[in-house]
């Protein structure tokens, strides 16, 4: 198993391993019959990513000055530009379109890193489900039980699985209404989302352009706040050390706490108990405006409108090849007038404005990521309302975030042993640094007090 990237990158710096060690074991773990590895990939760079690795350790050898993920394998999503490669988005009905003419920029950050890049991860249909079901290629299966076929979460569920499994450190992702943040929750991971405009978008096949973000799947905060500097173009640093004594977190009491299952809010309230243990003063407060966003349609509005908009011409071509439960929600912007959707997009800077006088007060909010453990696979497939169900309880907590553009990361908060569950904390649009501090503060107080998986 791959462990999260700091202590990698110093077993490298020290000989105690190799980026060719690194990459021999994500493959091993790629490649393995009885794995997840077909499932998981759409590509595989196996000896692409072997050359690559090599020449980091020769130039290590040599004394050489290396970026700051030198030789570290990760995984990137179907979605994203490769030049010279057909960017698929998980949907066969991409296929003959041409090759991208370039490297989406978060590809080509990644690339200018030093990470290897070891294929490209499955997901949802054009990222369109919180789940990761995907008909054409095969669905992974959540490594907490995968002897009864649990969903690993979506979109990014390749990604996700990548990194459980020792594929991968990072799978970079994309995160519309929780595709980072839910297959991190469901599968013991961290899963960070930023603020929008702080990572290009481009080369990144859309959902929504107004809401998708683009982020990683990793194992530690620290992991994912090194790959998102790398990826906003943020100075390289490790984050700075902060005691929980005396923050304020709050909890809203409206719509996040609904529907929680018996082990998530077991586990969410021994994570409230352990963080005022470690200082942090909680307070629940009401947030009834979170309650509008599904009211007024602000977040379904904006992406159904805009994802058919951006499939339209296709459909008139190929709406016979898209998975069905995908097609579904796509047409559902057909009949979102034009007027509804500048409403839209009116009401959510209104609500913006609104929430962030009250939240402004705290340091971070803190709530279940998804209020479910992982569902079985198996009835999700061959049932559309309970597949349909399904996926808006799973995306209910974290839609709410994409909509307010606010930086959010998922971390595990279940006890060793446990099936996992995610703490979602949040804060302030662009203060994502602040964020991810806070975060691994809280990270730290988990596993000292051994609630942490």
């Amino acid at each position: 198993m791959l462990p999260a990237a700091s202590p990698l990158l110093a077993d490298m710096a020290e000989g105690r391993t190799t980026a060719t060690r690194l990459v021999e074991t994500a493959l091993a773990h790629a490649t393995d019959p009885a794995g997840e590895g077909v499932r998981v990939f759409t590509a595989l760079y196996a000896d692409q990513a072997m050359a690559q690795a090599a020449a980091f350790d020769q130039a290590r050898a040599a004394g050489i000055s290396l970026p700051p993920l030198a030789g570290l394998p990760v995984t990137i999503k179907d979605l994203f530009d490769e030049a010279g490669r057909e960017t698929l988005a998980g949907s066969v009905a991409s296929h003959g379109e041409g090759p991208a003419a370039q490297d989406a920029p978060a590809v080509a950050a990644l690339r200018r890193a030093g990470a290897i890049i070891l294929g490209r991860t499955t997901m949802t249909e054009y990222a369109f489900s919180g789940l990761g079901l995907n008909p054409h290629t095969g669905t992974p299966r959540n490594p907490w039980d995968r002897a009864n076929g649990r969903i690993p979460g979506g979109s990014s569920a390749g990604a996700a699985v990548s990194v459980s499994d020792g594929m991968a450190v990072a799978g970079l992702g994309s995160d519309t209404g929780g595709s980072l943040r839910i297959p991190a929750a469901l599968c013991g991971l961290t899963g960070f989302k930023p603020t929008a405009r702080r990572v290009s978008r481009d080369g990144a096949y859309p959902l929504s352009t107004s809401l998708d973000c683009i982020g990683v799947i990793a194992r530690s905060v620290q992991c994912c706040a090194l790959f998102d500097q790398i990826l906003s173009a943020s100075p390289v640093a490790p984050l700075p050390a902060l005691s929980l004594q005396g923050r304020r977190l709050a909890i809203p009491t409206a719509v996040v706490l609904d529907q929680m299952d018996i082990h998530v809010a077991a586990s969410f309230a021994a994570t409230v108990r352990t963080l005022e243990k470690a200082g942090a003063s909680i307070e629940e407060i009401a947030l009834p405006e979170l309650a509008e966003i599904p009211a007024r349609g602000i977040q379904g509005g904006i992406a159904a409108a805009e994802a058919y908009a951006l499939h339209q011409h296709r459909l008139v071509r190929k709406a016979h090849l898209y998975d069905p439960r995908v097609l579904v929600r796509i047409l559902n912007g057909q009949a979102i007038p034009a007027s509804i959707y500048i409403d839209c997009l009116k009401a959510r800077e209104e609500i913006c404005t609104r929430i962030s006088r009250i939240t402004s007060a705290y340091d971070a909010l803190i709530m279940p990521t998804v209020p479910t453990v992982a569902p079985l696979l198996a009835p999700l497939e061959c049932d559309d309302g309970l597949y349909g169900a399904t996926n808006a309880l799973m995306l209910r907590n974290t839609s709410l975030f994409n909509a307010l553009d606010r930086p959010a990361i998922s971390l595990p908060c279940h006890a060793p042993g446990t099936a996992p569950v995610g703490l979602m904390v949040v804060g302030e649009t662009m203060k994502d640094d602040v964020t991810l501090s806070l975060a691994c503060a809280i990270e730290t107080a988990l596993q000292t007090a051994g609630t942490n998986a």
